[in-house]
């Protein structure tokens, strides 16, 4: 066998009027300007696409005659002055946040995240939770704050999905190699590649992964490899796969992204302060922080976790229990007894914070529960799905209502000018300026659509649509070729989708609650919409179902059994590989997105708001994003945003629904045309759109409100906590903890009101009760009164609070408290009195998940 060879490397030379194409194909937010990408494209537009858009790589495999010839075009050369003066204008230009206050420059936000959507040259994403990573680091970028990166680098990514002709999926998996992407290797002041290490729980086994920077606009982006020399041939396949393997890889890759990704960002000098968990997958970090908190300033085990929690934010976007990692328990006692009691706890205490019932004993771990009980922030992913997740974690704080469980809503974005197709964003130039670019969070921004003429709107928007069946198109022949298909079949595809038909796009995780499928329901009924020749309809799917989805295979393998049929031939097709090439040729040229999950399991969804942009018309069901978004004037909503427990009768309801839309009201809309041929009503409903959801549904929106809501709370408190010998944070510790010991003997030992017969709206109703509060103090505890309507059930709906502000010592640790009840309402009402701890460092009133109620 020949050994090993001994490394060296040799770096293109680029001809000095070429240079600026180094640093623009070393970052990954080249993507802000579509001008940039088709710099590279046209350097050799065959091996851009072969190098699967990889500028790096691309920059290597050139001939030197062929950028000699680049160099002395002046066109091209001129062309890359302006992208390259327009890219160091903004990596040094300052930053104009509007109003979102800023964060000191020492208050580092560490955003962690399984995948990251950045580039198809570098596939560590998945789908939907990858683009939405990717977006928010480029946005907070764009408003200048002081966030870095942190995940893991996948050697084979995600899997490339390829269909038989069956319909069948196939993953197949290529190696990355890392020094042909963008990518820089951190190395010591030695020049020796930057490592971190954890511990596994065999004798000594320690598990080294190296760590990779990749640059995002202004922010840094690190990721950890594990395929290290040194490591067990196992371990070097730690990283191999996203979302690969069984349980046990499973947590070995979030021991190593949450553990191993704060040990990294100390290895590099990094002092975060706030770390924002983008889902589930790095809740390992909240221990390692405690960890790393108690070494560091000698804190004991209550103040560390005060101090971690406080500043941790944890983000769910996902509304049903099948989507959350857990582990059972052998593992946990497998990977974690060493490091639990490591940092003070016994194993009933680590477990508990994993459990949604701390003391059962047969329960497994839950990482979303780790992330709740070790973050003070919380929220979902739209307004919808907030509601959703307090109803599905209310387990973790018994005895508080529904609305007020400490789980707020951030509805989620996409970064605009990552998404919008190359010749719309040209026309928004030409008609906003540079506005919706810099601050297309502001209403201003977009009002200017309204004066974009119809024709000019229209035909860009025919011209993105042009583009996408050229591509589709390309695609299905390569897929052809791959089955070893004849020229004759491959030149058929010339006929396949028409360029003036409706466009119709679906494309995303292909899993059994977003109903693929559901336009399918009466395959007659679809056949007639589509093969109108007066008025033809054609849809365009894409999606992968993950590799141990069955059902979700299943549902590719019907959709594409009804593209071979003769109904459905050439106006219904299957682009495989969903990614994110293909996501961008498709939201930029459909001309409806369409979106059908089965209420309420669809956290947010961003494909639809990046389609708007676009100038595509949406139609879905009221769930996630579409929920809070849609108006009848600037889209479809499908059924009424009832909830059934028959699934099956939601599904028929909802169908019948879809195909009454489309015969009744898009399909007419899109081909009324006036006498110049444009569908004037139509362009009106995307101008409509476009100012309706452009200033709302961005990632500059979304991390502005991160910013507001979470990062500048949690970096002020942190900071206050912090001060001199962590005073606050040390009494605070001990506040809770005395709190929680003396708890048991608070009790409300009697509850009256001055009620004389039927109260008048407008009036009030004066309400004492008698407190023992034992060995707290009033400044301990919040004694409210919780009031509102009562349903049939005797249960109080819609609740609202008033604090009992008025007390008497009566000794003895009694207080007799009293406050009044506002009548604003007629009805029957309700009253109850609960009794809360209270702090001034604490986020919210239930972070002892203590309560009293009488």
């Amino acid at each position: 066998m020949m050994p090993s060879p001994h490394i060296f490397f040799v770096q293109p030379v680029l001809p000095e009027k070429l240079k600026p194409l180094r640093d623009l194909a070393a970052s990954l937010y080249w993507p802000r300007y579509p001008e940039t990408a088709a710099l590279f494209r046209d350097l050799d537009p065959d091996l851009w696409e072969e190098t699967g858009h990889n500028s790096e790589l691309l920059l290597r495999l050139l001939p030197a005659a062929r950028l000699t010839a680049v160099a002395g075009d002046p066109q091209y050369t001129g062309r890359l002055e302006q992208v390259w003066q327009q890219y160091r204008t903004y990596l040094g230009a300052p930053v104009n946040r509007g109003n979102l206050p800023g964060l000191e420059s020492n208050q580092v936000i560490a955003y962690f995240s399984a995948e990251f959507g950045l580039s198809e040259a570098l596939p560590i994403y998945a789908g939907g939770l990858g683009f939405l990573a990717g977006d928010h680091l480029k946005s907070a970028s764009d408003l200048g704050l002081p966030l870095v990166g942190v995940g893991l680098l996948y050697r084979e990514g995600y899997f490339r999905q390829r269909l038989d002709r069956r319909g069948q999926q196939r993953e197949v998996y290529s190696r990355n190699d890392f020094y042909q992407l963008p990518l820089e290797l951190e190395r010591r002041a030695d020049g020796s590649p930057l490592e971190v290490q954890v511990n596994f729980p065999d004798p000594d086994r320690q598990v080294r992964a190296r760590v990779w920077r990749a640059r995002v606009g202004r922010l840094n982006l690190y990721l950890l490899d594990s395929d290290c020399p040194g490591n067990l041939e196992a371990d070097r396949l730690i990283t191999d796969r996203l979302y690969g393997g069984d349980l046990e890889k499973r947590i070995q890759q979030e021991i190593l992204l949450g553990i191993g990704g704060v040990r990294a960002l100390a290895a590099l000098g990094i002092n975060a302060t706030i770390f924002h968990l983008n889902e589930g997958h790095s809740a390992f970090l909240g221990l390692e922080r405690i960890r790393q908190l108690q070494a560091r300033y000698g804190l004991d085990l209550a103040s560390a976790r005060e101090l971690a929690t406080c500043s941790n934010i944890f983000t769910t976007h996902t509304p049903v229990p099948a989507g959350i990692d857990v582990f059972p328990p052998y593992l946990m006692d497998k990977y974690f007894t060493e490091y639990y009691q490591s940092l003070g706890l016994s194993r009933h205490e680590f477990l508990a914070l994993g459990r949604q019932d701390p003391n059962n004993q047969q329960e497994p771990f839950n990482m979303a529960v780790l992330a709740l009980r070790l973050s003070a922030w919380a929220n979902g992913v739209s307004q919808l799905h907030g509601q959703t997740a307090r109803r599905m974690w209310q387990v973790i704080w018994p005895g508080v209502p529904v609305a007020e469980i400490p789980i707020g809503a951030i509805t989620n974005g996409v970064h605009t000018t990552s998404w919008v197709g190359e010749k719309m964003a040209a026309l928004y130039d030409r008609y906003l300026g540079t506005a919706w670019r810099e601050d297309p969070a502001s209403p201003a921004s977009w009002a200017g659509v309204a004066g974009i003429p119809a024709r000019e709107l229209w035909q860009v928007h025919e011209e993105q649509r042009r583009e996408l069946l050229a591509f589709a198109r390309r695609r299905l022949a390569a897929q052809l070729r791959e089955w070893g298909a004849g020229p004759r079949e491959i030149a058929a595809l010339e006929g396949v989708l028409d360029p003036g038909a409706l466009t119709i796009g679906f494309a995303r995780r292909f899993a059994a609650y977003k109903r693929p499928a559901l336009l399918l329901r009466n395959p007659e009924r679809l056949a007639r919409i589509l093969g109108d020749s007066r008025r033809p309809v054609q849809i365009i799917y894409a999606g992968k179902a993950h590799p141990r989805d069955e059902e979700g295979k299943e549902l590719i393998r019907q959709i594409t059994a009804f593209t071979r049929e003769e109904a459905f031939r050439g106006r219904l097709i299957f682009l495989e590989d969903y990614g994110l090439q293909v996501a961008r040729h498709l939201v930029q040229g459909v001309d409806l997105w369409l979106g059908n999950p089965r209420r309420p399991l669809e956290a947010s969804s961003t494909s639809g708001m990046k389609a708007v942009l676009n100038g595509a018309l949406h139609a879905s069901t009221l769930d996630g994003w579409w929920a809070e978004a849609w108006t009848p004037d600037t889209g479809w909503a499908i059924g009424s945003g009832a909830v059934y427990e028959d699934t099956g009768y939601q599904d028929a309801v909802e169908g019948e629904a879809l195909y009454n839309l489309l015969e009744k009201e898009i399909v007419p809309l899109f081909y009324e045309r006036d006498a110049g041929g444009l569908p004037a009503a139509w362009v009106e409903m995307m101008k409509r759109s476009i100012r309706a959801y452009g200033p709302v549904f961005n990632t500059h929106r979304m991390v502005a409100e991160y910013s507001r809501q979470f990062y500048e709370p949690a970096a002020h408190l942190y900071q206050r906590l912090q001060a001199g010998n962590q005073e606050r944070l040390k009494e605070l510790a001990g506040w809770r903890s005395r709190v929680r010991d003396w708890w048991p003997a608070v009790r409300i030992e009697g509850v009256e009101d001055d009620r004389e017969g039927d109260l008048i709206v407008g009036g009030s109703l004066k309400v004492r009760a008698r407190v023992f509060l034992g060995s707290l103090q009033p400044e301990d505890v919040t004694v409210e009164l919780y009031y509102g309507p009562v349903d049939a059930g005797g249960e109080i709906v819609t609740g609202e609070k008033e604090t009992m502000i008025q007390y008497q010592d009566q000794g003895e640790g009694r207080y007799l408290y009293s406050g009044v009840i506002p009548c604003r309402r007629g009805g029957r009402q309700g009253y109850n009195l609960r009794v809360l701890p209270r702090h001034a460092d604490q986020v919210h009133p239930y972070q002892s998940g203590l309560i009293l109620w009488g």
